[in-house]
């Protein structure tokens, strides 16, 4: 009498391994995230929707098509830096304040310019929405 061979056994699947992989990930995630601390509950902060919305007076606003302003009137890059250093003898921070509908590119063509005219501290201004 001939005896059945054994059926070959299905490797279960490491599911195991997946999980706990994950769950490390997610530990992981959790303790390496930065939480910011929540607002004081005293705090109650200023109404702003009635300003109306100023630039720095030192800074550069760079409008949608590219041309950029310096308290009203349009400058080049080159006469900004200079009109900056003319105003303070030590090195000066450089605020630029694009336009949101200005094309990436040219914001980083401008900041070039300044960077090779000299300046070595330039900021981008944004608005920061607090959520």
């Amino acid at each position: 009498m001939a005896l059945a061979s054994p059926r070959k056994r299905r490797r279960a699947e490491p599911m195991i391994a997946l999980i706990n992989i994950v769950f490390l990930m997610l530990v992981f995630f959790l303790v390496a995230a930065a939480v910011a601390p929540p607002l004081d509950r005293e705090v109650r902060l200023a109404r702003t929707d009635q300003l109306e919305g100023r630039s720095p007076p030192d800074a550069a606003v760079i409008r949608a098509d590219g041309r950029l302003m310096f308290r009203g009137a349009e400058i080049t890059s080159e006469a900004y830096l200079a009109a900056r250093l003319s105003e303070q003898e030590d090195a000066v921070a450089l605020r630029l304040i694009p336009d949101r509908d200005l094309p990436a590119i040219r914001l980083i063509e401008i900041a070039g310019e300044l960077r090779a005219s000299g300046a070595s501290d330039i900021r981008i201004v944004t608005e920061r929405g607090l959520r």
